[in-house]
Order: C-alpha cells, then structure tokens, then sequence
C-alpha cells in the first residue's frame, strides 16, 4: 500500500504556535497530514475550528489512493505479464512461486505434446507431488514459512471445507487477515466478499466497501470492479466509471463491459469508452502468448482471458 508523504515544512503548532526552534517535537495530524501540533491537548483544542478542513483533506488524501492505478504484478518467469484470471496462474507450494498457466503447463508435455513421467516444477525443477498427502504437507510447510499465499489458499479450505478441512468460516478469516497483513490484496477481497454476503459474519455493507477498497490499493481487480458497482448503486456514477476504467486496465473484460453500458446510458462520454477499450486491448497484448494458448487449449482450467 503506498504512503502518502507528511509536509516537513509546517514548523509550529497549528494552535499555541509552539515552535520546532525550541525543541517541541511536532506531530502531523494523522488524517489530514496538513497541521502539526505539540501536544495531544493542543490537537484536542485545535479541533473545532479544523474539522471540517481535516475531513475534506483527508478525503482528498483517501482518493488519491484509492482511484491510483497500481502497478501490475510480477512478469512470470516467462518474462511476460501475468493475467490476471486466477485460472491464468498457479501457485507453486514447492517453492511459494506463481507461474503463468503456459509455465505450468509446459514442463507436463514433451516436444511433441505426449505427457511426461517425471512431471517438475516450472520453477525451482522439483518434482510435483505424488499423493495429495503430500501435497497438503508442502503447503503447510509454506504456512509456517510465513507464505501469504500458502495462508490464504489455507483460508480457502477452511472456507469452503476442503481437502479433508472442517468447513470454519472463522478460521478462514483469521487466515485471510493475517494473508492481507503480508501484503496479499485477493485476502482483503476475499474478508470483503465475507462482509458483502454474510459467510460466516453478518452483513456489513460498509466493512466489505472498506476491505474492497485495501484489495483495490493493493491491485485487486475484482474488488475495483466490486467498488465500481457499489458506487453506482449509490449513483455516484463519476467514481463507478473510474473504478471500472482502472478494472479494465488491470484486466476485467467485464469492466470494460460496464464501461460500455455507461456510455449506452449516457453516464461514460466516448472518449471514456474508446480509452477503456483501447487500455484493455494493451493489456491483452501484454499478456497474451503461444504457450498460454496452448495450454488453454489443452485445458480449460488454464484459460486465462
């Protein structure tokens, strides 16, 4: 999650004008970033008067986070982007990597596509497991290694009672805090869906929008597009068409779909349309290859747009 820069150049208390030159030490407002304050007292004092000011900043400040598009992840190791449909990438418990579905693929298949014996990891070349035992045994060694991806696949078994694991929803959302914890965004997605549908915690609208929104600022592309539809429900159709232009870009046909609907409704211009049509197509062409094809060719699983 970036961080949003504190200003350095506020040398005085925003209310008894106590000053750095005497050795006061100034503390930023937390919310707005725009007054400091030597004392709790003083911000306690100050408050009435910075309210309102506060709240429009910090808005300001939660935007700016919020509506940034992040960065894509990792290139594969195919140095190419990875999708990002989950069933475009798996994840390797040997080694706690994630591969393209064309890397995961390719090492199962000869030159002349017949399946090989000694199937390997794509990565790290160890062997992939023999029994489901085993691989189960892999993945809680990743657990216990701290993986954030081995504990939010753990979530998932939990959540959904699979691979011999009790179905406990609140196991899995202690999982998928801790996952989120370590930086992984489809976590937070997940606790959101939790929120949003009452598994296993009552309904909260406003939780789910906040765990949508710390998926989102990760570069959750499910959870951009959740939020774009929360927000035209709310009919706050400006901020609806940003996240699904920033779905679109991350990935989302379905987004770029949403995008079309606006434009039908006269709620997106052309432009806005031509703009997502044109940043979906860029995505595309960066992600697209002859391995992925053939390997979702050759399985449905690994289709990957």
């Amino acid at each position: 999650m970036s961080s949003i820069s504190i200003n350095n150049d506020i040398t005085s208390c925003a209310n008894c004008g106590k000053g750095e030159e005497a050795s006061i030490n100034l503390k930023s407002c937390v919310a707005c970033k725009m007054v400091k304050y030597c004392s709790r007292e003083c911000q306690i004092a100050h408050r009435p008067q910075h309210k309102k000011e506060c709240r429009r900043r910090a808005a300001e400040l939660h935007d700016e986070q919020l509506f940034k598009q992040p960065p894509p992840d990792d290139d594969c190791l195919c140095f190419l982007r990875m999708p990002a449909m989950e069933s475009g990438a798996r994840y390797q418990s040997c080694c706690g990597k994630v591969v393209c579905s064309g890397c995961a693929h390719a090492p199962l298949y000869d030159n002349q596509g017949n399946e090989v014996n000694n199937q390997k990891c794509s990565f790290c070349r160890t062997s992939k497991p023999n029994s489901e035992k085993e691989a189960m045994k892999r993945m809680m060694e990743r657990v216990e290694a701290n993986d954030p991806m081995a504990i939010y696949n753990l979530g998932i078994d939990y959540r959904d009672g699979e691979y011999g694991f009790p179905q406990d929803y609140t196991k899995a959302l202690e999982l998928f805090h801790r996952a989120g914890g370590l930086g992984l965004s489809s976590a937070y997605c997940s606790i959101g869906y939790a929120y949003d549908h009452g598994n296993g915690v009552e309904v909260d609208k406003k939780k789910a929008e906040h765990y949508y929104e710390l998926a989102a600022i990760l570069g959750d592309e499910i959870a951009r597009s959740n939020l774009g539809v929360y927000e035209k429900k709310a009919g706050n159709m400006d901020r609806a068409l940003k996240h699904y232009m920033i779905a679109a870009r991350g990935g989302r046909s379905n987004s770029l779909e949403k995008v079309k609907d606006m434009y039908s409704n006269g709620y997106a211009t052309k432009e806005d349309y031509t703009k997502a049509l044109k940043s979906y197509q860029a995505y595309l062409g960066e992600i697209k290859s002859v391995q992925r094809d053939k390997a979702a060719a050759a399985n449905e699983e690994y289709r990957y747009y």
